[in-house]
């Protein structure tokens, strides 16, 4: 009799362990938006479309459960503030080129010598 209620605790167990994961993606498939913001206008050749066409890939990839809004320079910020957007958490993400933070990077500008 012992063997019997052993299997059948055994079997509900592993039901219950294939069936966790399945419970769990209700909340895991809310939408996150992040803020992505850019030294240059959102259709500007190769630099702005770009920055959208890397927000449409994050969010083909992720199957839509992350978005990524692009703010096109001056929208959110000034266009030459986007790292201290970032680091002041104002946007999530930024689009810019590094040479524009030169002076927040300690030696980093030796790279550009």
């Amino acid at each position: 009799m012992q063997r019997r209620n052993f299997i059948k605790t055994l079997g509900a167990g592993a039901a219950g362990v294939v069936a966790a994961p399945f419970v769990s993606t209700a909340k895991a498939q809310e939408t996150i938006t992040w803020n992505m913001v850019t030294s240059w206008p959102k259709n500007f050749p190769a630099l702005g479309t770009g920055a959208n066409h890397l927000a449409e890939l994050i969010e083909t990839l992720s199957g839509g459960r992350m978005r990524v809004r692009v703010h096109g320079a001056g929208e959110l910020v000034p266009p030459l503030e986007v790292f201290d957007a970032v680091g002041a958490g104002t946007a999530e993400m930024g689009h810019s080129a590094s040479w524009y933070g030169l002076t927040r990077q300690g030696v980093g500008w030796l790279y550009y010598m």
